[in-house]
């Protein structure tokens, strides 16, 4: 198979394979004589293990003191299967399954909807995010099941594994740089654009937008097509992007690095290494999202000196703010309103401040101080571990 869940839509045994998943999941440990205190499950591909928590494994000893934690991490994948299979495969029967039980949505079983009813405590991945899902733009549908369990939902904002994303450190660059040595970071620049063709005299200064994406319409892709054209054929800025996805959005690009030659670096795919040259290279990262619940990107691009211009949703939200040149704050530059217009002004707002001094330092070295670490995510969830804990056995220490 091409992919995991699907290609792109999800494969018609999914019910099957991830409801086999949930379940393995109790007999693996009872193989391996583990007695969890928590069983933490990830969207709708290990979201029945909730409901097997709460009913077929209720009275064994092993797990009647394990509480369930289920993290959402984007409610547009939801696991809809046939009631008649799901049922079957999950050995609840048809007889759990009616108008608004906890299995069912509009008639379809929706793994995601009972993850979230039969969970102790429900994370996404971003403070806004959380708040965001309980909205029905934003809900995927689900808007009425979020809200009943609001009390239980908690957004705990994502992490980054800094040993691996570090321009001081990062084997991927040409070379390497920090904060303190920031003029690295142009050094980069000039080679990532030299072994493209180009030369000092193609004036190798002009602003680089970075991209490294998926392909989709929830990354705000409708946007950068409206804009891009205009920016590129007036020489304002190039474009590096790395990204698969949708073919017509791949097409798109193939056709805009054919129709704008050493201006617009496209390479449909995705090559770690190359992803850590373009986010080091490049001046700005473009992350025009129409939701984002958490977004990694943009906390690689700070980490890099690479100011990203966001749409203000999400963990993009969460992590970027609006650069302030009187009082020299912010780290980025956003938009709110989901529109090519909005989105052209954020991209100006920022292409102002280029190599405009003190400004460009300021925010280069606002951005590189953020910290977004992994450990400060683990030290959160282990506060929702304990609350759930507290759920199931009462107050724990």
């Amino acid at each position: 198979r091409r992919g995991i869940y699907g290609d792109p839509d999800e494969y018609p045994d999914n019910d099957r394979r991830f409801i086999f998943l949930s379940r393995a999941i109790f007999e693996a440990s009872k193989a391996l004589n583990i007695k969890p205190d928590i069983i933490h499950a990830h969207d709708f591909h290990t979201a029945f293990s909730m409901a097997f928590l709460k009913s077929h494994y209720r009275f064994d000893p092993r797990f009647s003191k394990t509480a369930g934690v289920y993290t959402i991490h984007n409610l547009a994948y939801q696991g809809w299967f046939d009631p008649q299979r799901a049922m079957s495969f999950s050995q609840f029967g048809l007889g759990e399954f009616y108008p608004g039980s906890w299995f069912e949505r509009y008639g379809k079983v929706n793994a995601m909807k009972t993850g979230i009813m039969f969970a102790d405590k429900i994370t996404t991945v971003s403070p806004t995010y959380a708040k965001e899902i309980r909205t029905s733009y934003f809900s995927e549908g689900l808007q009425d099941v979020l809200n009943l369990r609001a009390e239980d939902l908690v957004g705990v904002l994502n992490g980054v594994y800094y040993n691996e994303w570090d321009p001081e450190i990062d084997e991927f660059l040409y070379s390497k740089y920090s904060k303190d040595y920031i003029q690295g970071k142009k050094f980069n620049k000039y080679r990532f654009l030299q072994e493209r063709g180009l030369s000092e005299a193609d004036n190798l200064e002009i602003p680089l937008l970075g991209m490294v994406t998926r392909l989709t319409e929830q990354k705000g892709i409708d946007l950068v097509i409206n804009k891009i054209e205009w920016l590129l054929s007036n020489n304002i800025c190039r474009l590096a992007l790395l990204g698969t996805g949708e073919k017509q959005y791949e097409d798109f690009f193939r056709y805009i690095a054919y129709k704008y030659p050493g201006k617009a670096f496209i390479d449909i795919g995705y090559h770690n290494g190359l992803s850590h040259k373009i986010i080091a290279c490049s001046d700005f990262l473009l992350m025009p999202s129409r939701f984002e619940p958490c977004g990694l990107t943009q906390m690689y691009a700070l980490k890099y000196g690479t100011i990203p211009i966001v749409r203000d949703t999400g963990g993009l939200a969460d992590t970027v703010t609006e650069y302030n040149s009187e009082n020299g704050d912010g780290t980025g530059f956003l938009f709110w309103q989901y529109n090519a217009d909005d989105f052209a002004y954020a991209i100006r707002r920022a292409l102002n401040l280029y190599n405009v001094e003190p400004h460009w330092t300021i925010i280069r070295q606002n951005a590189m101080n953020q910290d977004f670490s992994s450990s400060k995510a683990a030290l959160e969830y282990l506060k929702v571990f304990k609350w759930a804990l507290e759920k199931v056995r009462g107050k724990v220490k």
